[in-house]
């Protein structure tokens, strides 16, 4: 029982480190075309880039399966990759894009600094030049803030600014700016 916990807590942390490099060599890369829509003004309730979830969620139900057909651990494998995605729900969909009814804008503490660092990686319009692609870590706030300000030579010019949405841009969040505030 422990070392099945040990599995799903272990799963978690994995998949961070795995969103961090597939978020900035594949979604900012060749699935671009899938990711597009999460850095774009977004219209209805989906984007295309909510496929990346149903993909991943596909491959987290064939472990379960495989798991529960004698295929031990996956299925603890599957139920951490399950748990990721529910706190990337929460954290990413919820907290930081507001894409269901979540209000909470955080003051302080570990979920401002999440929140912040994704509001900088939506900084910048298109796949490069972008900063912090992990979920559910965050770098400090400053480094970032020298990171893109050392990628764009100062202040963001008027065609890297981001869309400002709904989905990317909260209503009460100030805009961001890399100049060493």
């Amino acid at each position: 029982m422990l070392w099945n916990a040990f599995i799903v807590v272990l799963t978690v942390a994995f998949m961070e480190v795995f969103s961090i490099v597939a978020h900035k060599y594949v979604m900012h890369g060749f699935g671009w075309g899938w990711h597009r829509s999460h850095h774009e003004p977004r219209h209805g309730w989906f984007e295309k880039n909510d496929l990346f979830a149903i993909v991943f969620a596909g491959v987290a139900i064939a472990l379960i399966y495989a798991g529960s057909i004698g295929h031990h651990p996956l299925e603890w494998i599957g139920a951490g990759m399950t748990a990721y995605g529910l706190l990337y729900f929460v954290a990413h969909d919820g907290l930081v894009h507001r894409r269901w009814p979540f209000q909470y804008v955080p003051r302080r503490g570990y979920l401002k600094r999440l929140y912040q660092a994704h509001r900088m990686h939506h900084a910048v319009a298109g796949k490069d030049g972008a900063v912090s692609f992990g979920f559910l870590y965050a770098p400090p706030v400053d480094t970032l803030k020298r990171r893109l300000h050392a990628l764009h030579a100062g202040p963001l010019k008027k065609a890297q600014a981001p869309h400002p949405d709904g989905a990317t841009a909260a209503p009460d969040a100030a805009p961001f700016e890399p100049s060493g505030n």
